[in-house]
């Protein structure tokens, strides 16, 4: 098992000051904004002082229906061997759904979304994890997330559910304890419930974050100050096990240097309160792998019609699946497009600088009509496209910019790696 120590997630709005920060072990980064053949200077000056430096993918879907997508596996293998981590982490989400299994149009969430904690939903999972772990140079460690809804009929604890994972696959484990928060105000689980069901032995490392709350539902933003009751799970995790690794996360509203500081002294001081309650620190057991069979397929197809019920609800307003909660289902769609709003703007900041204060409206309203398929760069692409075509008013120089804009975008796409071909002889074979 690799002790990591302590660590805050690098971003470019922080890079500077992550390099100045005392006591810093090891640095998370968003795997799919890495470019491995051109690290940021401020990454490969932290690993040439020997700080750690591990890939966070946010796209794989390990949760979905289908089976792990060979070029997405072939880029995160690349990044973990670029950076030299020692092991690479994802989500248990889905990210995705419709598609060839449904016969439905293909539709992106553009954001994490829960499995279901049924026997079907689980035994896909750990056949997609397998596939995972095959695929990549490093071990494997999944994360579990934050939910505004939850799913009818869920035959297992959140607990129960990654035991049953960790058990079956070895896989191990990044608990996030502001997720297990999340879903306590969201969604009435115990944290404590769910830390003694897990198999804490598997824990990789721990992520810390904050959020905030509004209107009963709470938001699990990265981009506030982390509270109490996020600290107190930690605390209770550190009486249970010694954890590898504590990571800070945040990813937007950056406060000053001092402030990151002291929030990772919290954190700091929250697992030491932790292991002095324990009185003795309990170690990390051996990697466990227990055999099982694949997945049957009708089990994929019943998760993938469940899935794309799902997601087309949140993003396409078709109707709500029976037994969801109407009003949380309107809340995480409505949390869905405003982040489709923000990754946009992020990934093609022209776009809001010509629109201005038209673009958010514009957008949301774009978003309405038009579910994402492709990821945040074709979705912008295709708003940009959509605002030509449809917008009959537009300013001259706003249409001159976005006709401008969408031509320089519209190149040829990079041939695949080398990678790709090893991964897909090995997705061949099952």
């Amino acid at each position: 098992m690799t002790r990591l120590g302590t660590g805050i997630g690098w971003r470019p709005e922080i890079a500077d000051a992550v390099e100045r920060m005392p006591g810093i072990d090891w640095v998370e980064v968003v795997a799919e904004n890495v470019c491995p053949g051109h690290l940021p200077d401020s990454l490969a000056r932290l690993r040439e002082r020997g700080v750690t430096v591990v890939p966070h993918g946010v796209s794989l879907g390990l949760g979905g229906a289908d089976r792990p997508d060979a070029v997405r596996l072939a880029a995160l293998a690349e990044r973990a061997e670029a950076l030299g981590s020692p092991l690479v982490t994802e989500h248990i989400a889905f990210v995705r759904a419709g598609g060839p299994l449904t016969a439905t149009p293909h539709l992106e969430a553009g954001h994490l979304l829960p499995v279901p904690r049924t026997r079907d939903a689980l035994d896909v999972l750990c056949e997609n994890v397998r596939i995972a772990q095959d695929a990549l140079p490093v071990p494997l460690a999944v994360e579990n997330i934050a939910a505004l809804i939850s799913w009818p009929g869920e035959e297992l604890t959140e607990g129960q559910f990654l035991y049953e994972l960790a058990d079956r696959t070895g896989v191990r484990l990044l608990i996030d304890v502001a997720n297990l928060h999340t879903n306590h105000v969201n969604r009435g689980e115990d944290p404590a419930k769910a830390l003694a069901e897990l198999p804490l032995e598997a824990l990789a490392y721990v992520h810390v974050a904050g959020g905030f709350e509004r209107d009963g539902v709470w938001h699990d933003s990265h981009a506030h100050p982390v509270p109490r009751p996020v600290l107190d799970i930690l605390t209770d995790l550190a009486s249970r096990v010694s954890p590898p690794g504590v990571l800070l996360e945040r990813d937007e509203n950056f406060p000053e240097p001092a402030e990151l500081e002291r929030e990772l002294a919290a954190v700091g001081a929250a697992v030491l309160k932790g292991r002095e309650q324990a009185g003795t620190e309990v170690q990390a057991g051996p990697d466990r792998t227990v055999p099982q069979a694949p997945c049957p397929a009708p089990a994929r197809q019943r998760l993938a019609l469940a899935q794309a019920a799902l997601l087309s609800a949140l993003v396409a307003g078709t109707p709500v699946p029976e037994g969801f909660d109407r009003v949380r289902l309107g809340v995480q769609a409505r949390a869905l497009a405003g982040k489709r709003a923000d990754v946009v703007a992020k990934v093609a900041p022209e776009l809001p600088r010509v629109l201005a204060t038209r673009y958010r409206p514009a957008f949301l309203a774009y978003a309405q009509r038009h579910p994402m398929t492709g990821g945040y760069r074709r979705d912008a692409l295709d708003f940009a496209r959509h605002l030509l075509d449809a917008e009959a008013e537009l300013d001259p120089r706003v249409r001159r910019a976005l006709r401008e804009w969408c031509a320089e975008r519209s190149g040829p796409a990079p041939r695949p790696r080398s990678r790709l071909a090893r991964v897909r002889r090995s997705l061949s074979r099952r």
